[in-house]
């Protein structure tokens, strides 16, 4: 099964991907006149303007930090350490330039997903917000075409978001605690589900005040940590810029391999980490975005550019300079581009200790990453949810929860490798009907870019 599956990801992420992903951040950055340029300034300003961690209860939806926060909590998870490592390990460390480019582009992306997400979202009969990728793909795509397209996408996002992702977060979280503390994966995996149920329960407005609270304090501490790595090593810094930039198209001299084989490796790996990672494409974090109280799509628009930028362009970034500098530059352990016993999961735990000392670093990073993969787990239970109902009803929703949780726990348990291909699978998936909606729906994206 893993082979299988591996076959199938390698043409979706090697060429499919690389060219719906490339293709709609530069139609979208073109379209807008570089929205991500124009309105970054604005962004940052509608961001710290909208920050409260105790938002309160909102009737229907949630404050915009609140959607925002919910939406960063999907993104940076452990695509932000353990998928930047996998990238660096299999890529070189010129895959983080090829995350960078699809992050600026999917800035874009990520602009239009947030805007249609509030142009289609519906109130039900109940009060409650109802919106995501579902309803933008029928408003583009009315009759059966549309309908088909919508339930395509929506079980992909239930297998991607609530099932399969739910175990990649607890697979990484199990296995970096376990190698800090020796704690069985399995009694880890009980912990985090029993957790999860508890906030989970309380649907969206406990899961956006969790969130809220948990995001800032996350990345803080995360790039605290990374800034006293930086600072050991600041006279590797520029070395570890320039082999970023030099093994962007120059990879065969790490990793080996002829320069086509190699080339392609190293942007395959930056285009699929990256997705992982930002997500913008993918159409999960409009769910998030759907539900924020704001005068119009635009102003959503420019704050879900901020959370890309924090999750990729900071928080990444962060795990890219601490492992490139320790591991990589001033002849690391990987100067070479292999050593054993190095792997994507224990890659950044190696890197962190080398200047912590070897159990504070594990534990520093077991710590975050707990923070950052169950943080993960809240949203993208919510994503899965929304998608349930849209294709069940409401007397669905918790018996999704019940599984949700099954898979929650599985992941502690099951095989690393095969978690993360089968949720690289059905991410990919998801990318298809979103980005075909995306391009139908682009004349509304511009008018809310210019009318800003």
């Amino acid at each position: 099964m893993l082979q299988l599956v591996r076959t199938i990801n390698t043409y979706l992420s090697d060429y499919i991907l690389i060219v719906m992903l490339v293709g709609t951040g530069l139609f979208f950055s073109i379209k807008t006149k570089f929205v991500q340029i124009r309105c970054f300034k604005e962004g940052f300003s509608r961001f710290f303007g909208s920050i409260n961690l105790h938002g309160g209860k909102n009737k229907s939806g949630l404050s915009s930090f609140q959607a925002l926060a919910t939406a960063i909590a999907a993104q940076v998870g452990t695509g932000n350490i353990v998928g930047a490592c996998g990238a660096i390990l299999i890529g070189g460390p010129g895959a983080i330039f090829w995350m960078w480019i699809i992050a600026f582009f999917g800035m874009a992306t990520i602009y239009s997903e947030a805007v249609l997400a509030q142009e289609t979202r519906i109130t039900g009969e109940d009060g409650r917000v109802h919106g995501g990728p579902v309803y933008y793909i029928k408003k583009a795509f009315p009759g059966n075409g549309g309908k088909f397209l919508a339930t395509f996408f929506a079980i992909a996002a239930i297998l991607a978001l609530g099932f399969m992702g739910a175990m990649v977060q607890s697979n990484s979280i199990s296995e970096t605690c376990a190698n800090a503390t020796g704690v069985p994966t399995w009694l880890i995996g009980v912990i985090i589900t029993l957790i999860a149920g508890l906030i989970l329960i309380g649907g969206i407005q406990r899961i956006a005040s969790v969130t809220e609270k948990l995001v800032p304090i996350m990345a803080i501490l995360y790039l605290i940590g990374g800034f006293v790595v930086i600072i050991a090593r600041i006279k590797y810094i520029p070395e570890t810029f320039s082999m970023i930039f030099r093994y962007a198209f120059n990879p065969q001299a790490i990793i080996g391999g002829g320069l086509g084989y190699a080339l392609k490796t190293a942007i395959s790996q930056g285009v699929k980490r990256g997705l992982f990672s930002n997500e913008a494409g993918m159409g999960s974090t409009p769910h998030a975005h759907a539900m924020a109280n704001v005068e119009k799509p635009h102003d959503q628009g420019v704050v879900a550019m901020i959370g890309l930028f924090i999750d990729t362009f900071i928080v990444l970034t962060m795990t890219a300079l601490v492992v490139i500098s320790t591991l990589y530059a001033g002849n690391g352990i990987l100067a070479s581009g292999t050593a054993e016993g190095v792997s994507k999961t224990n890659m950044a735990q190696l890197a962190f200790s080398s200047i912590m000392g070897g159990t504070t670093g594990s534990l520093f990073v077991a710590i975050c990453l707990m923070f950052f993969a169950f943080s993960t787990i809240l949203s993208w239970n919510f994503f899965g949810r929304v998608n349930v109902e849209y294709l069940f009803g409401k007397k669905a929703v918790f018996f999704y929860f019940l599984v949700a949780l099954a898979f929650t726990f599985l992941g502690s348990v099951l095989s690393n490798d095969l978690v993360w291909e089968l949720t690289d699978l059905f991410n990919q998936l998801m990318v298809i009907p979103n980005v075909i909606a995306l391009f139908a729906l682009s004349a509304l994206v511009v008018k809310s870019s210019k009318n800003k």
